[in-house]
């Protein structure tokens, strides 16, 4: 039995070794053209400062960030979705018992990190002309890097995270009973984005603010949020980490 949103729902077994092949070759393809990025020098015209502060027009700005932010997204959850995409795999959710088709699934869940990374660059354009309009934050630029890392740290400890990080470990709860209802795989796969949005946004609104050309910090977050999925540890993983960016923040603020 899992309990999720204080619910005791029945858990679906994990199946082993029904991944779709062309789910980690698209996480492989996806860390390889960061890394090339990286290589080339290439990543740093899609860091959101770079296309806000002199960069092209608003209009050209936006499909740049959203590609880069696109690359990003896959790369970085879809590696923590594994446990879900292998359940669909394996038919094991569909009312039918054959494989669900995780095509649009993913495509949906990729959607919503979409919306969610247009909106954070939406936001940050904003954060721009205030900081331009007021010099006391602009001679403070590291005020804002604090409260992304207090913000980021606070949320590991919020009943939130722990409910969402329920429902990632345990597929065969809430999202099961939506497959078996008949749902669509668009309709389960914005479900699902939901659910891991809802659980990790702060940990990507950081990584949205350190950049796009920030490889150890891609690594590192993407590393924390898989295992907080799926490590047997996950739960010690998210408090160190809470108190990690805590601390952080504070070292930031202290200078």
């Amino acid at each position: 039995m899992a309990a999720v949103s204080g619910v005791r729902v029945p858990a679906l077994p994990r199946p082993v070794g029904s991944l779709p092949w062309s789910v980690p070759l698209a996480v492989i393809g996806a860390w390889l053209v960061l890394l090339v990025l990286q290589v080339t020098g290439d990543a740093a015209i899609l860091h959101h400062h770079a296309l806000i502060e002199g960069g092209p027009s608003l209009w050209l700005a936006i499909p740049m960030f959203l590609a880069g932010w696109l690359v990003m997204v896959v790369a970085m959850m879809v590696p923590a979705s594994l446990p879900t995409v292998r359940l669909l795999g394996s038919g094991a959710a569909a009312p039918s018992g054959t494989p669900f088709d995780v095509v649009p699934f993913l495509g949906s869940f990729v959607m919503v990190w979409l919306v969610f990374g247009l909106a954070a660059f939406l936001g940050d354009i904003a954060l721009h002309h205030l900081v331009d309009a007021t010099p006391w934050l602009a001679d403070r630029p590291w005020l804002i890097e604090a409260t992304i890392l207090a913000i980021a740290g606070g949320f590991q400890f919020s009943p939130g995270k722990r409910r969402s990080l329920a429902a990632c470990r345990h597929p065969g709860g809430r999202a099961g009973r939506t497959l078996r209802s008949g749902a669509s795989a668009v309709r389960s796969g914005v479900h699902h984005g939901a659910v891991c949005l809802a659980g990790s946004w702060a940990l990507m609104l950081l990584m949205f603010a350190q950049g796009f050309a920030s490889l150890p910090w891609m690594l590192g977050l993407t590393g924390l949020m898989a295992y907080e999925t799926m490590g047997r540890r996950g739960d010690l993983a998210r408090v160190v980490a809470g108190g990690a960016l805590l601390f952080a923040a504070l070292a930031t603020l202290s200078g």
